[in-house]
C-alpha cells in the first residue's frame, strides 16, 4: 500500500504518531458506501463541499467587478477584513449626492 502524503497543515510529530494499522481483506470486504448506509448524510455530502458557502438565504449583493487604481485597492485591503464592505458603505453615501 502506497504511503499517504503528509498534508501541508498538520505538524511532522503529529503525523508520525499516528497508527493506524491497515484494514484486513474481512474488513474490506464489509465496507458499504456511504449512500448504502447513511442515504441522507450522502445526499447532503454531494450538495455542498468542504468550505463552500451554503446558498445565501435573501441574496442582498450582486458580484461585479470593476476597476480602481492600485493605491486605492492597496489603501483599502491594508485596513484589514471587511475592506470590501467599506468600499460599499463609501459608494452608497456617494450615490446619495447623484
Amino acid at each position: 500500500m502506497r504511503a499517504r502524503k503528509k498534508p501541508p497543515h498538520i505538524a511532522q510529530k503529529d503525523w508520525d504518531d499516528v497508527n493506524s494499522p491497515s484494514l484486513s481483506n474481512q474488513e474490506l470486504a464489509s465496507m458499504r458506501p456511504l449512500r448504502e448506509t447513511f442515504p441522507e448524510l450522502a445526499e447532503y455530502a454531494t450538495k455542498r463541499k468542504r468550505g463552500q458557502r451554503g446558498p445565501q438565504k435573501a441574496p442582498t449583493k450582486k458580484p461585479v467587478s470593476i476597476r480602481v487604481d492600485r493605491d486605492v485597492l492597496a489603501r483599502y485591503k491594508a485596513t484589514g477584513p471587511g475592506w470590501q464592505s467599506r468600499i460599499n458603505e463609501v459608494l452608497r453615501r456617494g450615490t446619495k449626492s447623484l
